[in-house]
């Protein structure tokens, strides 16, 4: 795999150094459309080529402490100094060349989309609508540490204050890249607040991540809809609990349903469950013209049973263990207050791993 990694970056740093000639060529300069294409090519390249300058640094270093240590040298003090420092530096190797890689993938086209948020309480009856409830707010906190703006479209309330389904969209920067291994089942172990005897029940929640699709990519016709509207429930005011401003849309071809009661306005509700149903086309698009993601996806979010987990939350213990990676994190308060970082970020590196292995081959 290195070699063939490396001799990729061979025709990439000379595609870069190519790049800086001519961005310092009068002639370039003066010619406003050649020089923004080139400046653009520059600005993809140069993560590669910094990634690039790392990996060779860190790899000079440990060619320096091996040979140290392979040699003849008999100072104890210049010794132990490299004893001390090969494991860390092995390791900032491997990061490097990871990194290297990981920047050599295709981008996925989607990863700067906003995304569609939906979740829906599965098996498990109040109590996975309580669950569905905090996890919601959990992605609602997250969002915020990252800078991102979350709307709510639609929500739908159970009795004891969870969520049966809520939908909202989430925008900013890098959405999709970071939720994106969210979809799938996701299965709560703990004591009901209904459960008189203590017990640890176990009840299930789906989460769906959708990117948001731009309109002039799916056409939707005002043929192929069923327009419902009906008086909203749940929070806004009594304004909203008088007046049929809610809107039900089913896309008749492919019997698609979102429904949006968040704002007064029909006809505003109206615009966001078309938003919402394009991301729903959107995704059904992608599914039927690439296979080979749509066999990774079309199983993501499952039924809502519990056998169909992809990550456990762990009340009594205080664990959440995403079974996908194989990974457990002892942090659960922090992770329901938005504390999501470190498992996405699991999730992305195990993943992009996967996708390294596919197209440069297992490691060396």
């Amino acid at each position: 795999m290195k070699e063939t990694v490396l001799k990729q970056l061979e025709s990439i740093v000379h595609q870069f150094r190519n790049v800086e000639e001519q961005m310092a060529d009068p002639s370039v300069i003066a010619d406003t459309k050649r020089y923004n294409g080139l400046a653009k090519q520059y600005r993809e390249l140069e993560p590669i080529i910094a990634a690039h300058k790392e990996y060779h640094s860190a790899n000079d270093d440990l060619t320096e402490y091996e040979s140290l240590l392979a040699g003849k040298n008999e100072d104890p003090e210049l010794l132990e100094m490299a004893r001390e420092a090969l494991p860390e530096t092995k390791e900032a190797v491997e990061k490097a060349f990871f990194d290297l890689q990981r920047l050599l993938l295709p981008k996925d086209p989607l990863d700067g989309k906003n995304v569609i948020l939906e979740i829906r309480a599965g098996t498990g009856g109040d109590e996975a609508g309580l669950f569905a409830a905090e996890m919601f707010r959990a992605y609602q906190r997250f969002s915020e540490a990252n800078g991102w703006k979350m709307t709510v479209s639609s929500v739908n309330e159970s009795g004891i204050g969870g969520f049966k389904e809520v939908s909202a969209v989430v925008e900013g920067t890098d959405v999709f890249s970071q939720l994106k291994y969210e979809s799938g089942t996701h299965r709560v172990q703990r004591v009901p607040k209904t459960e008189s005897q203590g017990r640890v029940h176990t009840s299930a929640i789906t989460v769906a991540i959708l990117a948001e699709a731009e309109d002039v990519g799916i056409e939707v016709k005002e043929t192929d809809l069923k327009v419902d509207t009906y008086r909203s429930s749940g929070a806004g005011g009594q304004h909203v609990n008088t007046t049929d401003s809610a809107v039900r849309l089913t896309h008749l071809p492919t019997g698609v349903v979102v429904q949006c009661q968040d704002e007064r306005s029909q006809i505003k509700n109206k615009e966001k469950a078309l938003k919402a149903l394009r991301a729903h086309l959107y995704d059904l698009k992608l599914r039927e013209q690439q296979e080979q993601i749509a066999a990774d996806r079309k199983n993501m979010v499952g039924s809502g049973d519990r056998s169909e987990k992809i990550r456990t939350y762990n009340f009594p213990q205080g664990r959440v263990t995403d079974h996908r990676i194989k990974v457990t994190l002892y942090q659960l308060d922090d992770f329901m207050n938005g504390g999501m970082k470190e498992m996405i970020e699991a999730c992305r590196t195990n993943f992009e791993a996967r996708r390294i292995n596919e197209a440069f081959g297992e490691q060396d």
